[in-house]
C-alpha cells in the first residue's frame, strides 16, 4: 500500500518540488541569502498562493455541488418526514426510490459535493510530503536536490530553526537541556493564528451562509461540531508540526478564510443572513435586481408603458366620432 501512495503521489510531488524550487530562485535572484529562513518562507507562501489559485475552479465547482444539495433540501426532508418512524423494508425501500429520483431530478448527487475535496487530498499529501522530507534533510523526487534539502534543513526565521517542532524544545526544556525559546514562542503564536483562522472560516459558514431551513436540519448540528472540533485539531497537533510545515499550513489557512469570506459576501446561499446583506447593499447602489415572471425588475418597471406604445389609438374628428357611435 505504501508503494502505491508514493507512485500516486510521485507526479504531484515533482510539480510541487518545481514550485517551490522555482521561488527559491526567484527569491535568491533578487539578492536574498539562499540558505535563509526567510527566503524558504517566502518560497512557502508562493508555493501555497500558486497550488491555492490552481484549485479555485475545483473549489468553485463544490460550492455550486452543495448550493445545489442545499437548494433540494426542504424536498429531501419532506421525504424523511414522510417516512419518519416507519422501519419496514417496504418504507426504506420506497424512501430511497423517491429519494433517487428526487436526486435524478434535480440533477444533484450527495457526492458530488465531496468529489474535490477528495481530489484535493493527493496534492495536500504531497506539499506535506515535499515539506516534511525537506525538514528531515532528504531530498526530493525532482528538482529539490540533497543541497536544497540541506539548505532548508538547515535555515532559521528569526532565530528559530524550520525543521524545530515545539514538542521537542518542550522535552529538552522539561529534561534539562538547551532548547529554543524562539521556536517555542513562534509556534505559539502560529497554532493561535491557524486555530483562530480556522475558527473564523467555520464560524463564517455556520452564523451567516446557512438558511433557516438548514439550521433546522442535522446538517447544522453536525457544522456546529466542526466549528469547535476543526480548530482544536490544529490546537493539539501544531505542537507536533515543525515550523516551515506550520507556515504552509498559516497561509493555507489564511487563504482558504479570505476565499470563504469572498463567497459568502458574492455567492451566499439564498435565504441565508449573508444574502439578506447582499440584497441590502444592492439595494443601496439601485443595482438589486427583482426576478418577477421570468424578468427582472428593470423590466417589470417598463410594463405600463407597453399598452401606451402598443394600443396607441388615433386621434378622430367629431363627426367621425358620431358616425362611428351611430353604427
Amino acid at each position: 500500500m505504501p508503494d502505491i501512495i508514493s507512485l500516486i503521489l510521485w507526479p504531484i510531488k515533482w510539480v510541487v518540488e518545481l514550485i517551490l524550487v522555482a521561488f527559491h530562485w526567484l527569491w535568491t535572484s533578487i539578492g536574498m541569502d539562499p540558505n535563509g529562513g526567510a527566503t524558504w518562507v517566502l518560497s512557502i507562501v508562493g508555493l501555497v498562493l500558486v497550488v491555492r489559485a490552481a484549485l479555485i475552479p475545483i473549489f468553485v465547482r463544490q460550492i455550486k455541488s452543495q448550493r445545489r444539495m442545499l437548494e433540494v433540501a426542504p424536498q429531501l426532508k419532506k421525504i424523511q418526514d414522510k417516512y419518519k418512524g416507519k422501519k419496514d423494508q417496504f418504507s426504506r425501500e420506497a424512501m430511497s426510490r423517491e429519494t433517487m429520483e428526487l436526486y435524478k431530478k434535480t440533477g444533484t448527487n450527495p457526492l458530488s459535493s465531496c468529489l474535490p475535496l477528495l481530489l484535493q487530498m493527493p496534492i495536500f499529501f504531497a506539499l506535506f510530503s515535499v515539506l516534511n522530507d525537506a525538514q528531515h534533510d532528504k531530498a526530493g523526487v525532482g528538482l529539490f536536490t540533497q543541497d536544497l534539502a540541506n539548505s532548508f534543513a538547515n535555515a532559521e526565521f528569526l532565530g528559530a530553526p524550520l525543521k524545530a517542532t515545539f514538542i521537542q524544545q518542550w522535552n529538552l526544556m522539561t529534561a534539562g537541556d538547551p532548547f529554543s525559546l524562539n521556536v517555542m514562542i513562534i509556534a505559539l503564536v502560529m497554532i493561535v493564528l491557524m486555530t483562530a483562522s480556522q475558527f473564523i472560516t467555520q464560524l463564517q459558514i455556520v452564523s451567516k451562509n446557512m438558511s433557516p431551513e438548514t439550521k433546522a436540519s442535522p446538517m447544522f448540528r453536525q457544522q456546529r461540531i466542526l466549528l469547535y472540533l476543526l480548530p482544536l485539531v490544529f490546537a493539539f497537533s501544531g505542537v507536533a508540526f515543525p515550523l516551515g510545515v506550520m507556515f504552509y499550513w498559516l497561509v493555507s489557512n489564511f487563504w482558504t478564510m479570505g476565499q470563504q469570506f469572498v463567497v459568502i459576501r458574492n455567492m451566499p446561499t439564498p435565504g441565508s443572513e449573508a444574502a439578506k446583506a447582499r440584497e441590502e447593499r444592492l439595494a443601496r447602489k439601485g443595482k438589486l435586481v427583482a426576478p418577477e415572471n421570468g424578468q427582472n425588475g428593470a423590466d417589470a418597471s417598463d410594463e405600463p408603458a407597453k399598452p401606451q406604445t402598443t394600443q396607441r389609438q388615433q386621434p378622430m374628428g367629431k363627426n367621425r366620432a358620431k358616425k362611428q357611435s351611430g353604427k
